[in-house]
């Protein structure tokens, strides 16, 4: 039996069913034997433990008769000798003393994973129990403090009910940091050495100082473990674990090998588990063979964009993403596409120092430097044997009243023995225990197991040695569940209840899944029904044979069609970020659809990348969205179907956005109308599109108009994002005041709609204009609620970006240790997801912290970087690499070197001419006024100043940098003068304006 003491208490037999023990006094008698379980305890004890202070008269009979109530209700011994009773039970049956022996062996995580709830907490008030719970819950604590996989939400619990256990709170501000939650990390130290402060008179303690410092320092970069969820217990393995293990140590790539169902997955998933750091799991099974390995690396790693910048190649971003990261990666099932995967992990190897492969595969990759490992079967020698104890854990598990007698241990040792003990073969076999006794089963596994175990080679070489395993099983089905097992084969990732249906097309869905589920065929996770991959494959090749694969693959294609069609307009309000959520879970199943459509019918394939254009720029997969929708227009030419003009020009102007060569009738950014579009999209996020390829448009009022009526519909999120394009250009022109009710409508507009992209776009203008004008609070505001929504979609590039605006803030107030600390966050967010061109803005930023503080050749170092990993092409990147020359120039102007800050300048402003950038322009025309009072010429100075006002317009100059060079140009000519020469320059043309640089 088995005895529960964590939380209420529980007595469950051997087969899980539970045992009744009613009355308090009944509970208090066996929770004071359970918490000695094995050891006598005396008659005192209990007595105090029923009745407390005051037991009644022939107290010895009367716990004498409770123990004999006890005895009829549980199916253990209680034994009475002449000092006491004892509970005859191993130790380990009991939660509370197996959670001690665990945390005493350093296996926090497996202790904590006993704990239900406050111990003993329905036995009554005896002190025993008081004394008892506190103990274990002390060691709760102490397991949770050394747990580093501690959840956020336990340890806030925790350190709300203990604010003064400083173990606890510096592992809470660890695991904050380790999420990139360094403000949060860096707000619980600051209160909670307040609170030391205030109630204890005391300082931080050395471990909680240590852990703010890795937070201020940046140490210990955000690690993320992404892993599979495993649903069984893991049984024989611990040796190979711990080779493992040690291969990892002495080597940056191992690689298990074995065949199909040697447990190569859940070895390494066990291994990697164990590895301290960044740990990311790359599964490779859902690609066709050479399918792309570095784009499924990269969407594991989640390395998504926020839909506002350019992307770059995959292999290009995975390096910019892991260089200089201590990161693991495992690639498992690489054996289809093992040439890509080799290619991959060498090429990855030689340029990220960090990091560390740990691979499956059917064969080695075959890489310089490669440790394999071959993982052998299960030791099946005896009824001990890791083999059978994984036979017995997995039948328990569909059958609970399966014993592992003598009778039935000598038949399950020649099961095992059968299957060459590998580890699926024996699952799938333990399976059958739930409707077959286990000698039907070694009976009829006899002959099919001899053919598993010589290996048939007529069979598919992949699926060689577990074939067998998959038919037999396969023969045991009926027909409806064998429709539906390969009908579900071609739902990739997963499927719910309802899409089963819409695809299997059978009848009763819900009964066949669950069927094929305690067949151990499918396997269930929270709504979501899975394959396994060997199954999977298995029952694809009776799809094909069945002659009705098209047709379900076009079911497939319609069904997740409808769902792309049905979440679409719910993108553009308050349920966002829901649709988004269903949306990714489904992720596999519509690329799928779209590339099955890109060969087969081209009208579907361009309505499902039509609807998923959008999600697919809010989650931060430009890059994937572009390349699926650069395929369906190369498979549907340069000429669309009818009625599908739309859908097509969003294809084209997606895939472009990548610069994707040789698309038929591909758009160019510069042109400012879209060709082919008769009015306002059905689709708005087109506009959007449009938008962020051209940049701020040099169009008359007319042309303006024209392009307002083509791009615009009347809906309210089109009206909000028409007001929030009027306010940029608006903005870039210096029409301030008309900037901010421009900007100040749209935000209204999509509060009213509830859509949180659009409403974190305005919000950021709104900080730029409110700060423009000098009040600084509300800018804050404004830009910390920007941020917040921006985190909500997980878009960390776009966060990153807003972290740099906020350093440049901080940079120009003075306040340059802020400064740097949000460049410090930004880089950290931008290298995590490889986004070169958000990278540059925090390197740009930690240039002018170095600039500011007088460390010029810092300074010059982190120009250099930002303008190497720079890129080009679009409005955005442009604008970054213009910006990084004007402070190029500022460091080669402070270093005496005129003529190569006049050349980057020069640069800077000739980018600005070509996008009309009026504010960049402003930026070279202040810098070369700098010069021009740096060299003593006041009159040059004073009309480069008014030139830039000019430029900027109505936007408030705040930086007190450039407030020092107008001072002193009117302190050389004084304020007539100064007012005078300065009015002159603002009214120079754009040409005269850049006659007057050129001089």
């Amino acid at each position: 039996m088995r005895f529960g003491v964590l939380g209420p208490m529980v007595v469950r037999r051997a087969d899980g069913t539970e045992v009744r023990v009613g009355g308090p006094r009944l509970r208090a008698l066996l929770a004071v034997l359970v918490v000695d379980a094995g050891r006598v305890v005396g008659v005192d004890r209990l007595s105090e433990a029923l009745y407390g202070p005051c037991p009644p008269a022939g107290v010895g009979n009367a716990i004498q008769s409770q123990v004999s109530r006890l005895r009829s209700v549980l199916d253990v011994e209680v034994e009475r000798s002449a000092a006491g009773y004892r509970l005859v039970v191993d130790p380990g049956e009991v939660d509370a003393l197996r959670f001690e022996e665990l945390v005493a062996r350093g296996l926090p995580g497996e202790a904590l994973a006993l704990w239900r709830g406050p111990a003993l907490r329905d036995v009554g008030d005896a002190p025993f129990a008081a004394v008892c719970a506190a103990r274990w819950e002390e060691l709760r604590l102490r397991a949770v403090e050394d747990h580093e996989g501690a959840s956020v939400g336990l340890l806030r619990e925790l350190v709300a009910a203990h604010p003064t256990r400083e173990r606890l709170v510096a592992r809470l501000v660890r695991v904050l940091h380790r999420e990139g939650r360094q403000a949060e990390a860096l707000g619980l130290f600051e209160r909670t050495r307040r609170l030391l402060a205030e109630e204890l008179g005391a300082d931080p303690s050395p471990g909680l100082l240590a852990a703010h410092g890795e937070v201020v320092r940046g140490e210990g970069p955000v690690a993320r473990r992404v892993l599979p969820a495993q649903l069984t217990s893991f049984v024989g393995r611990e040796e190979e674990v711990r080779l493992v293990g040690a291969a990892l140590g002495a080597s940056r790539l191992v690689t298990l090998t074995g065949p199909g169902g040697a447990g190569k997955t859940r070895l390494a998933v066990e291994a990697a588990a164990r590895e301290p750091g960044e740990v990311f799991f790359v599964d490779l099974a859902p690609l066709a063979v050479g399918g792309d390995v570095p784009r499924a690396v990269v969407s594991a790693l989640g390395l998504r964009e926020d839909g506002m910048r350019p992307v770059t190649a995959p292999v290009a971003r995975l390096v910019a993403a892991l260089r200089d990261r201590p990161v693991l990666v495992v690639l498992d099932n690489c054996e289809h596409v093992v040439d890509d995967a080799a290619a991959l992990a060498a090429g990855l190897l030689v340029r990220c120092a960090g990091l560390r492969v740990l691979a499956t595969s059917r064969e080695a990759l075959g890489v310089t430097g490669e440790v394999v490992r071959p993982v052998p079967p299960l030791e099946s020698g005896g009824v001990g044997s890791a083999a059978v104890r994984l036979f017995a854990d997995r039948a328990v598990a569909v059958n609970p009243s399966f014993r592992l007698d003598p009778g039935a241990a000598e038949l399950v040792v020649g099961i095992c023995r059968a299957l060459d003990g590998l580890p699926l073969a024996i699952e799938l076999a333990a399976a059958r225990v739930r409707s077959l006794p286990v000698a039907e089963v070694a009976a009829r596994l006899g002959d099919r197991f001899r053919l598993l175990s010589r290996g048939s080679r007529a069979a598919v070489a992949r699926h060689r040695t577990l074939h067998a395993v998959v038919e037999w099983s396969w023969g045991l089905l009926d027909d409806d569940e064998r429709v539906v097992a390969r009908r579900l084969t071609v739902l990739r990732g997963g499927a719910t209840l309802a899409a089963a249906a819409a695809v299997c097309g059978v009848a009763g869905v819900d009964e066949v899944l669950p069927s094929l589920a305690d067949k151990s065929l499918v396997e269930v996770s929270g709504d979501r029904y899975r394959m396994s991959e060997t199954i999977r494959a298995f029952c694809a090749a009776r799809l094909a044979e069945s002659g009705e694969e098209q047709g379900v693959l076009r079911a497939h294609a319609e069904h997740f069609a409808q769902v792309a069609a049905e979440a679409a307009p719910h993108l553009y309000g308050a349920g966002q970020l829901v649709w988004l959520g269903r949306l990714a879970a489904e992720h596999e199943n519509l690329t799928a659809a779209v590339r099955w459509a890109a060969g087969r019918d081209h009208g579907l394939a361009l309505r499902l990348a039509a609807d998923l254009g959008w999600p697919w720029w809010l989650r931060g997969l430009r890059a994937e969205g572009a390349s699926l929708a650069a395929e369906v227009v190369r498979a549907v030419g340069p000429t669309p179907p009818a009625g599908l003009a739309e859908e097509y020009l969003l294809c084209l102007v997606n895939a472009s956005s990548t610069g994707a060569a040789g698309l038929p009738g591909s758009p160019s950014p510069r042109d400012p109308l879209p060709a082919g579009l008769a009015g306002p999209p059905a689709r708005p996020y087109l506009t959007v599109l449009w938008g962020m390829a051209h940049g701020v448009p040099k169009l008359d009022l007319a042309e303006m108009e024209a392009l307002r009526d083509r791009l615009l519909g009347s809906d309210p999120w089109s009206r909000a994002l028409g007001r929030l394009g009027s306010g940029m250009g608006l903005q870039y022109s210096g029409r301030v005041r008309e900037a901010w009710e421009e900007h100040a409508a749209a935000l209204a507009g999509f509060r009213a709609v509830g859509e949180r992209w659009g409403m974190a776009l305005a919000l950021a203008q709104l900080a730029e204009l409110a700060r423009a004008a000098g009040r600084v609070a509300e800018a804050m505001g404004f830009l910390d609620e920007a941020l917040a929504l921006s985190r909500s979609f997980g878009a960390t590039e776009h966060t990153a970006s807003l972290l740099c605006r906020r350093s440049e803030w901080a940079c120009q107030s003075g306040d340059l240790d802020g400064a740097a600390a949000d460049v410090e966050e930004a880089a950290v967010l931008a290298r995590s997801q490889g986004t070169v061109e958000t990278l540059a803005q925090a390197w740009l930023g930690a240039a002018e912290v170095a600039r500011r503080r007088g460390d010029l050749a810092g300074a010059r170092r982190w120009c250099e970087e930002a303008l190497r990993v720079c890129p080009r092409g679009w409005f955005g990147p442009e604008e970054v690499r213009a910006s990084i020359l004007v402070a190029v120039g500022r460091v080669e102007s402070a270093c005496g070197d005129r003529g190569a800050a006049v050349r980057a300048w020069a640069s800077a402003a000739a980018s600005a001419r070509e996008w009309g950038n009026q504010v960049v322009s402003a930026r070279v025309v202040e810098a070369h006024a700098e010069l021009a009072v740096a060299e003593g010429d006041g009159v040059r100075a004073a009309l480069l100043v008014g030139a830039a006002r000019g430029l900027r317009g109505e936007v408030a100059v705040v930086d007190p940098e450039v407030l020092a060079v107008e001072a002193a140009a009117r302190a050389v000519l004084g304020d007539a003068v100064f007012g005078e020469v300065s009015a002159r320059g603002a009214g120079l043309g754009a040409d005269e304006v850049a006659a007057l640089l050129d001089a």
